[in-house]
């Protein structure tokens, strides 16, 4: 496997390279899906593509909370993204804050009842809205590709 911050050049690579071209499509392929989940999730719930994923992330997490900075480091955020991420959510009953008994200078985000129960309906209109998108693929041709995007997001 090579190293991801490799920034060496190859100066031989073609125009139209295999690698280039599945990154660019990849990248048209997750701004269609966002706009189809954002206006999905915003028409039926009130909330976000990215709004889902912290709080699907929250949800699946141990007790239902995240220290700020797993829960940044999962998302792809900042320490800061993730705060103005979870103000509107906070605001509206979704999540709540949670501060460590032994160290103030943790703080935990944390799924409410009403966020969790959100979550999980959402959850439906994310797998009809990947199932329009994506047809019926074949669970080899899910787990190659989802195996490469995991490569690419660091987490394997």
């Amino acid at each position: 496997m090579t190293d991801m911050n490799d920034t060496t050049l190859d100066t031989d690579a073609p125009l139209d390279s295999p690698t280039s071209e599945f990154c660019l499509r990849m990248s048209r392929a997750w701004a269609a899906l966002s706009r189809r989940l954002d206006s999905s999730l915003g028409a039926l719930h009130g909330i976000s593509f990215a709004d889902y994923q912290l709080l699907l992330n929250l949800q699946r997490a141990p007790g239902g909370r995240l220290r700020r900075v797993d829960l940044a480091e999962k998302l792809g955020l900042t320490a800061s993204g993730v705060t103005r991420s979870l103000l509107p959510l906070e605001k509206i009953g979704l999540v709540g804050r949670q501060s460590d008994p032994r160290d103030a200078r943790v703080g935990y985000a944390i799924i409410t009842p009403t966020g969790s129960e959100l979550v999980t309906n959402a959850s439906v209109v994310v797998h009809n809205v990947s199932r329009m998108l994506l047809g019926a693929p074949s669970r080899a041709e899910i787990e190659s590709t989802s195996s490469l995007l995991a490569q690419l997001g660091g987490s394997q």
